[in-house]
């Protein structure tokens, strides 16, 4: 598998790059390969006679690929100019990554419906399974601040086809993966609508899977908005990560997020991990 790490060379994004229980589950889920990325924007220009800010961000890769080498993985630089969020993008595809890592500042209580614009952007339009690497604010030196990425999972699913495609995340998830808490949140516009199973039964069935695979698993079912009741399971167990399926709402790019994912992206405490529908040919 490879996996595409965006860093804008920041000390958040450094914690996160060089963070070696971040690194050893992203081995453990079949990581093999990292394409360290770092953008430098369009509109950055120096104003200093022989500066060349490609060469020090080429530098700077070069350190953290020692690091990462020395973990175990095969590296890979890119140091490129443009909007960073749509270069991150367009690097994931031409070389086939299988997810892309952007770590983010934890949120502090005047801001906890803000995350970095690149980290926001990327949840938007990914065309690759994303995680979201939260790291301390307010310090010089932050850290992760849930290293063991997938060890506790929060699943959150409306039984949709996009929730269905994020649980088949756990085909390679599941070897990093301990605990696992299923939550689906019936809101009032659901009590009209007929289904096959009840959320009980469907819930069970996602355990089933995942208790085959050595997996402990508990299951919650919350009436109220979706998004809050999720917040406050992920409050409750406090999971390494929330899992979580996007919908697409454009046939050409993915502007937008569903609402409720988003505010998932934008609140939670810990790491999301979110993966987008296929992109539209």
């Amino acid at each position: 598998m490879r996996a595409l790490c965006a860093t804008d060379l920041s000390a958040a994004s450094e914690a996160a790059i060089e963070n070696e229980t971040c690194l050893e589950c992203l081995g453990r889920i079949g990581v093999d390969t990292i394409h360290l990325v770092t953008v430098v924007p369009a509109n950055v220009h120096s104003g200093m006679p022989g500066v060349n800010f490609e060469e020090q961000r080429r530098r700077a890769l070069d350190q953290y690929r020692t690091v990462i080498e020395a973990a175990g993985f095969d590296v890979e630089t890119h140091v490129v100019r443009g909007t960073p969020y749509r270069r991150i993008n367009g690097i994931a595809e031409t070389v086939h990554a299988n997810l892309s890592v952007v770590s983010s500042r934890g949120q502090s209580p005047l801001e906890n419906r803000i995350i970095g614009s690149t980290a926001r952007n990327l949840a938007r339009t990914t065309v690759v399974p994303l995680l979201v690497n939260r790291v301390e604010r307010g310090t010089d030196d932050p850290e992760v601040l849930r290293e063991h990425l997938f060890q506790r999972v929060l699943f959150a699913t409306d039984f949709s086809e996009n929730a269905n495609r994020a649980f088949d995340a756990f085909s390679y998830l599941r070897h990093a993966t301990e605990e696992v808490t299923l939550v689906h949140v019936r809101s009032p516009k659901d009590d009209d609508v007929d289904a096959d199973a009840s959320p009980q039964e469907q819930l069970a069935e996602h355990a089933s899977t995942l208790e085959n695979w050595g997996i402990e698993t508990q299951v919650e079912v919350r009436h109220g908005d979706p998004a809050n009741e999720i917040l406050a399971v992920e409050s409750e167990v406090t999971p390494s990560t929330v899992l979580v399926g996007s919908k697409g709402r454009s046939r050409i790019r993915r502007l937008l997020l569903g609402s409720v994912s988003e505010e998932i992206v934008a609140q939670a405490a810990g790491n999301v991990f979110l993966v987008p529908p296929p992109r539209a040919v």
